[in-house]
Order: C-alpha cells, then structure tokens, then sequence
C-alpha cells in the first residue's frame, strides 16, 4: 500500500528555520514528481513547491521562493523542504504528495495533479 509520512514540523519563531522530510513506501516513488502543499485555516490548500523524480525540474509558489528549498534523496525515498526565513503567514498543516500517474516526468509544474498524500504535519511560526 503507497504510504507517504510527514515530519519535521512544530513550533518557530519568526525567522527560524525548519526541515520537513517525508518518508514514501509501497511503490517506486523514486520515479515520480512530488510536492509540498499546505493549508492554513481558512484558506485554500496551496501548492508550496515539486520536484520531479530525478530533481533537475523543481517548482515554488512565489510565496517561498528564495525561502524554501525542496530536494529528494531517492535512494532512501525520502522527499525534503528546507524552509528558512520563517514569517507567521508560513503557519499551516503542510502535507506531502506524489503524482504516480506517470513516471519520469520531466517538469515540476503548478499544474500537476497529485493523487497520493500524506497527513501532514503542522508548522507553527511564532511573530
């Protein structure tokens, strides 16, 4: 059964830095684009950022850019966001996703749709 884990969240000040990683088992996710998405109350769930399965393609929401960084290590399936600079409105459930429609795609856009997901995990910054 495909399994995506989040962790790595919790609470920060302003400013601080966090790493979100994500754990994938049950199918060969080294072959697939995956994301970040997040949500904060009242809000629409956003796009944060992808990567597609080798890493040369990523995508950011303008929002994080030059703030988060997304990478992979596929050789412990494991999918990461490296969010730094914090500000308040960052504070959101964020939730890992793959699209494993197709494999070997070749552009990490906003326009892929995900269809594996993970639970979340909340990410809290303190102003």
């Amino acid at each position: 059964q495909a399994q995506l884990v989040e962790s790595g969240g919790g609470l920060v000040q302003a400013g601080g830095s966090l790493r979100l990683a994500c754990a994938a088992s049950g199918r060969p996710f080294s072959r697939y684009t995956m994301g970040w998405f997040r949500q904060a109350p009242g809000k629409e769930h956003e796009l944060v950022a992808a990567i597609t399965w080798s890493g040369r393609s990523t995508y950011y929401a303008n929002s994080v850019k030059g703030r988060f960084t997304i990478s992979r290590d596929n050789a412990k399936n494991t999918e990461y966001l490296q969010m730094n600079n914090l500000k308040a409105e960052d504070t959101a459930v964020y939730y890992c996703a793959a699209d494993t429609s197709a494999p070997y795609r070749t552009t990490a856009s906003s326009s892929t749709v995900y269809d594996t997901w993970g639970r979340g995990t909340q990410v809290t910054v303190s102003s």
